[in-house]
């Protein structure tokens, strides 16, 4: 917990409540579903938590924002950003049920109230969001096809909309058709040696390929 209290200092008492039952919540329900692996869930504030707000380190949604967590598996990126930013709204999707309902304890035991979930592959779901995130599911160029037509055009906030995607290693031959993309070194904003390799890329609407 201290350690996301040294990169956002700036919490409210009630996001660190949440953020700190967030281990308790994962623990319990780990030993009956397994999404998290052992060493994961020791290292959960690190490797999950802190990983998936390196988005907040690029963007701060502002009020109203519709972000659309695609393979959020036990509820990476979408938890902790939806603790992070109370007033966005964020709909979390997985095609495996069993992660689902991890995600729905969790949400249900931290009383977050900005987070539905659907139990669904993303090419299913209806509607447009500002923001799609997700923790490298799969290859860009995949990725991409998946959400066509799923970004909205009107725009609300500093960064244009699109898509945050938290990835690791050498993306240059993966994102070669997408010239528009922005490669953030997550190790410039963390210094804990496991952001060594990880990146947020950023993929605005507009983009080729």
């Amino acid at each position: 917990m201290e350690l996301i209290l040294k990169y956002f200092p700036n919490l409210t008492e009630d996001q660190i409540d949440k953020f700190k039952k967030l281990k308790a919540l994962y623990q319990d329900w780990n030993l009956k579903i397994n999404v998290v692996s052992r060493k994961d869930i020791d290292e959960l504030y690190l490797r999950h938590v802190l990983h998936s707000l390196g988005i907040a380190k690029i963007i701060r949604f502002k009020k109203g924002t519709k972000i659309l967590d695609v393979g959020t598996g036990g509820g990476f990126p979408g938890i902790p950003l939806a603790i992070l930013f109370p007033e966005s709204d964020f709909h979390l999707v997985d095609s495996i049920a069993k992660k689902l309902k991890v995600v729905d304890e969790v949400v249900a035991g931290l009383g977050l109230t900005n987070v539905k979930t659907t139990h669904s592959r993303v090419e299913d779901i209806k509607g447009t969001y500002d923001f799609i995130v997700s923790r490298a599911v799969a290859a860009m160029p995949t990725f991409v096809h998946w959400v066509k037509g799923k970004i909205a055009k009107k725009q609300n906030n500093a960064l244009k909309n699109g898509i945050l995607y938290l990835k690791g290693g050498d993306l240059t031959e993966e994102l070669q058709n997408y010239k528009s993309a922005i490669q953030y070194n997550l190790s410039d904003y963390f210094t804990e040696d496991f952001f060594d390799t990880k990146k947020l890329v950023y993929l605005p609407l507009k983009f080729k390929g």
